[in-house]
């Protein structure tokens, strides 16, 4: 299960409501190669699922991620933080070991 903060699903209800975003999309997270701790976050909306998706639904917002993004993101809280020190989205990942200073990027 990956999960939804309320502070992420009132954004994500913002960034709908602006219109740019149709009611079919949902959230699509998953988890790349790349940063200085090895791994990073993918975050987008999309409209197309694919074979081995695997979709959740938490705080009234649909989640899906590819299978081998999910075994690193396995019980993680997509979060939003808004303000003057405010980052945006994170995620909240007990399965990280090691994460960098900005957050961004993780290894397990």
């Amino acid at each position: 299960m990956i999960f939804v903060a309320d502070s992420a699903k009132q954004k994500i209800s913002e960034v709908r409501s602006s219109g740019s975003i149709a009611d079919d999309f949902f959230l699509r997270v998953s988890v790349v190669s790349g940063g200085c701790s090895g791994l990073s976050y993918k975050l987008d909306f999309d409209n197309e699922s694919k074979p081995n998706d695997q979709v959740f639904e938490d705080n009234g917002v649909k989640i899906v991620t590819d299978l081998k993004s999910f075994l690193y993101l396995f019980h993680t809280t997509l979060e939003f933080s808004g303000g003057l020190n405010g980052k945006g989205f994170s995620f909240n990942n007990p399965n990280a070991t090691r994460t960098c200073g900005c957050g961004e990027s993780f290894a397990v």
